[in-house]
């Protein structure tokens, strides 16, 4: 199957008013994080399905070609498609999908798109390699890239493995883009919900210095006297 036959199997789920509303919680407008990405209103349910459905139909390079797609969700269904041929790769195959998602960052450009799909080929790709290209990523001047590098860690911090995190959350941690702010926070969060006491001494050494939006998603899991102690740092 090609990249045309499954985009049109996708395009036969459009909806104008769902579109509508991803364009709106998406940020398409002008100047906004999502300028001029382009919805047709398919829920991700339905694109996972899609992508489950004809993951072995679909080569890497037909996935790829969707990611130079205008339309958001076939995007989307692009980086899902690789996931899915990830999953079910040898080892060189998996370093393939592994350099072509980095080399369609570009395409990466919105949240959900990095939050489904980074930990999962990213994240796993490397977890038994040296991490050293999430520090470069976190360094990018493209803040999706960055937080490419953050939520890649998603997956270290589901095996009990924090440095990673903690050491890009410091990469990152007074950066002025909202969305990258939002990550590091959620990021923090997990760690803590694994090991409350890292996040709590983390916290004790740079709270003063957080962004209040950061820092309040990091301790969304405390108390009401917790959250209160931190925010007034």
């Amino acid at each position: 199957m090609n990249a045309q036959q499954i985009k049109e199997i996708l395009l036969s789920f459009s909806d104008d008013e769902k579109s509508k509303v991803l364009s709106r919680f998406f940020k398409t407008s002008k100047g906004a994080y999502g300028e001029g990405d382009c919805f047709i209103g398919v829920p991700v349910p339905i694109i996972r399905s899609i992508a489950k459905r004809y993951r072995k139909e679909v080569s890497l390079s037909e996935a790829e070609v969707l990611l130079d797609e205008s339309i958001h969700e076939c995007r989307m269904l692009g980086l899902l498609l690789m996931v899915a041929l990830f999953e079910q790769s040898d080892n060189q195959t998996r370093k393939t999908i592994f350099d072509s998602y980095l080399l369609h960052t570009y395409a990466i450009n919105n949240w959900d798109l990095v939050d489904l799909t980074a930990y999962q080929i990213v994240g796993r790709y490397l977890i038994d390699k040296d991490r050293s290209i999430l520090y470069s990523l976190a360094k990018s001047d493209n803040f999706w890239e960055q937080r490419i590098a953050i939520v890649s860690t998603w997956l270290y911090i589901r095996e009990g493995q924090f440095r990673d995190t903690l050491e890009i959350a410091d990469i990152l941690l007074q950066h002025e883009q909202d969305l990258i702010r939002k990550a590091v926070g959620w990021m923090l969060r997990e760690v803590g919900k694994r090991n409350k006491k890292i996040l709590v001494d983390y916290l004790e050494q740079r709270a003063h210095i957080m962004p209040r939006t950061m820092l309040r998603y990091s301790i969304e899991k405390f108390s009401p006297e917790e959250r209160s102690y931190f925010m007034k740092k």
